[in-house]
């Protein structure tokens, strides 16, 4: 199988070639063409019995690495089990105009971050209005920034808690519906978006480079805020799956998901690289894009986000502030059944065992004892 990181050994040089990097962008880059491999370092294991011995390499540990997620996303979705709801969730997901795009670009974090704070102040504020709750709830978000063909494309998912604990202290339920209308969410959303913006643009806190040099001159940004305030911003909602478990082992699809894993990967050439891609306006088909490998190169690392920024954030009843107060009341009130973590105190390499449902310290030669450490290489 073909694997982002061969692209990257094959492709990346020629990348570095045409474009310039930033520096989480060359960080990504070399973590994930090192990941697992002698650059940097391992341990040697060796059997007390058959005196086998076994190589295994460290992981660059980099969240944009295609090889790093799959224990990271268990190890989440475990811990967020014993915090879950006897009770409804809706996934949400809140996009942002094409118009915006370039401007988001070329301003991430401050820009990512008002996604983040639109979002949240939309849910909460719609959700405390006795029109359509009068409680508070709870939700977490996850920003993406990529479409199926690897373009930018950024938008938040929200998973939300559909019931919230009113001012009595009571729990409250909703309909099989979601309790606000996707076009009042949407205009709210767009409200706000908005509103901050033209704020931050007045306190010249934005960065113009490129085509976006025009947006400067202050009349040609209010006619990109008038034209975006004039567009229907895209929003949808859908339940996911009944039960408590079922809910988590759903969210982790998005938590931890990179812009593309290496069973998308259909073929490499000398050149070229084509990945498989589900067609959303033709009920979800699958089909296949090609582009060159350099172009592959630059729409991946489009996708790396801003050093220390936190991808996953607990808003409401779900924040570690409310988890010991109004979590431990909503669990009470919902009969909500307690989820012990299994992961909770194990090493990676005995949750990766169980996730895999084999014992990777086993010898593999003679199969009866277990490897030891027999000498190490720390890590550069």
């Amino acid at each position: 199988m073909n694997t982002v990181q061969e692209l990257f050994n094959t492709f990346y040089p020629q990348y570095k070639e045409k474009y310039k990097t930033s520096m989480e962008q060359t960080r990504a880059a070399r973590d994930m063409m090192n990941c697992r491999t002698a650059t940097l370092g391992g341990h040697a294991y060796e059997c007390e019995t058959c005196s086998h011995t076994q190589v295994r390499y460290n992981s660059c540990r980099n969240r944009h690495c295609t090889l790093c997620q799959g224990v990271n996303k268990a190890v989440w979705v475990d811990k967020r089990k014993k915090d879950i709801l006897n009770a409804a969730y809706f996934h949400v997901v809140f996009t942002m105009p094409e118009q915006l795009h370039m401007l988001i670009y070329h301003n991430q974090k401050i820009l990512y971050e008002l996604m983040y704070k639109a979002v949240a102040e939309t849910l909460a504020e719609l959700s405390l209005d006795k029109k359509y709750l009068g409680a508070q709830i709870g939700f977490f978000s996850v920003l993406h920034t990529w479409g199926q063909n690897l373009h930018y494309h950024p938008h938040i998912h929200t998973v939300v808690l559909a019931g919230g604990l009113n001012p009595r202290n009571q729990w409250c339920n909703t309909s099989q519906k979601f309790f606000i209308p996707v076009k009042v969410l949407s205009k709210k959303f767009r409200g706000k978006y908005l509103y901050y913006l033209k704020q931050y643009y007045e306190q010249n806190r934005l960065e113009f480079f490129n085509e976006a040099i025009k947006l400067k001159d202050p009349k040609v940004f209010q006619n990109l805020i008038d034209e975006c305030y004039s567009l229907n911003w895209y929003s949808y909602t859908k339940r996911t799956f009944s039960g408590p478990l079922a809910v988590m082992e759903y969210l982790g699809r998005y938590t931890h998901r990179i812009a593309i894993s290496n069973n998308r990967i259909v073929s490499v050439g000398k050149e070229t690289v084509t990945i498989q891609v589900k067609d959303y306006k033709n009920n979800n088909q699958k089909k296949t894009v090609t582009m060159k490998g350099v172009e592959f190169i630059r729409r991946f690392l489009m996708h790396i986000l801003p050093m220390g920024f936190v991808k996953i954030r607990l808003y409401g009843l779900l924040a570690n502030r409310n988890k010991k107060t109004k979590l431990v009341l909503c669990r009470k009130l919902t009969k909500s059944p307690v989820y012990k973590p299994k992961f909770e105190g194990l090493s990676t390499i005995e949750v990766l065992s169980i996730l895999i449902n084999k014992d990777v310290t086993l010898c593999p030669a003679c199969k009866k004892s277990h490897l030891k450490t027999a000498l190490s290489g720390a890590s550069p």
